[in-house]
C-alpha cells in the first residue's frame, strides 16, 4: 500500500480528499494535518510514508516551505501539490523543490484519481531497479505527464489503459481480468472496467472459458494478436 499524508487547511476538504485516496486501490491514508507544523510533527512521527498530499495555503506557512523543510530534514517522501494557487512562480517553486505534480482545485475525483494512478505506475516502473537507457528514462518522465489518450471517455486514465494493454501484449494467451489484477496490482473491478473499454473500442477480443458449472470466465485478448 502507498502511504499517504493529505494536507489541506480545511477539515472539510481534508476529509473529502482524503475519502477520495482511500477510493484508489493501492492507497491508504496514514494521516490528515491542517497546518504546516502538524504536517512537519506527523513527517516525523508516522512509521512509514509515501507520498504528501499538499495545499500552498497553510496557515501558519506555504506549503512550499514544508516542501523545503522537509528536504533540509532529510524525508524523501514524495510531494504531490494539491491546491488554489495559481501563480507561475509558485508552480515554478513547487517544481524546483520536487513536488512531481501539482493539481489546481476545483477537481473532480478523476482528476486526483489519474495523478495518482500515474504516480503509482511511476514507482512500478522505479521498483524495477538497475540501469536504464534513454528509452527507459524517457518513460519513466513521462510517466506522470502523460497526455489525455484520444478516445478515453472522461474518468479514465491513459496510464492505466496502458498498463493493462502491456499485460495484454506480454502475454502468451487470453487473459482474465484477476490475472491482470494480479500483474499490474490494480483492483480486479478496475482491470475489469478498462478490459470492457478496451474490448467495446475494438482494441482486445472477448471469449469465454467454461467451465463445469457457474457463469462462464470473460477472459481478453489483445486485437493485434497473431
Amino acid at each position: 500500500m502507498i502511504e499517504v499524508l493529505v494536507v489541506d487547511d480545511d477539515v472539510r476538504v481534508a476529509r473529502v480528499n482524503a475519502a477520495y485516496v482511500e477510493k484508489v486501490p493501492g492507497f491508504r491514508v496514514a494521516g490528515r494535518a491542517h497546518n504546516a507544523a502538524e504536517a512537519l510533527r506527523l513527517l516525523e512521527t508516522l512509521p512509514r510514508l509515501d507520498l504528501v498530499l499538499l495545499d500552498h495555503y497553510l496557515p501558519d506557512d506555504t506549503g512550499i516551505d514544508v516542501v523545503r523543510e522537509m528536504r533540509r530534514r532529510g524525508h524523501q517522501a514524495d510531494v504531490i501539490m494539491v491546491t488554489a494557487a495559481r501563480d507561475v512562480s509558485t508552480v515554478q517553486a513547487a517544481m524546483r523543490h520536487g513536488a512531481l505534480q501539482y493539481l489546481v482545485k476545483p477537481f473532480a475525483f478523476s482528476g486526483l484519481r489519474g495523478k495518482l494512478e500515474a504516480y503509482a505506475e511511476l514507482r512500478r516502473t522505479l521498483d524495477g531497479g538497475g540501469e536504464a537507457g534513454q528509452a527507459e528514462v524517457d518513460r519513466i518522465f513521462g510517466v506522470l505527464s502523460a497526455p489525455s489518450a484520444p478516445g478515453l471517455p472522461k474518468g479514465h486514465s491513459p496510464t492505466t489503459a496502458d498498463l493493462v494493454r502491456r499485460s495484454l501484449t506480454g502475454a502468451e494467451g487470453p487473459l482474465s481480468a484477476q490475472e491482470i489484477a494480479e500483474r499490474t496490482g490494480l483492483s480486479r473491478q478496475t482491470a475489469q472496467r478498462y478490459l470492457r473499454l478496451l474490448e467495446r473500442t475494438g482494441r482486445a477480443r472477448l471469449s469465454l472459458r467454461y467451465g463445469d458449472a457457474g457463469r462462464p470466465e470473460h477472459r481478453y485478448v489483445w486485437a493485434t494478436r497473431g
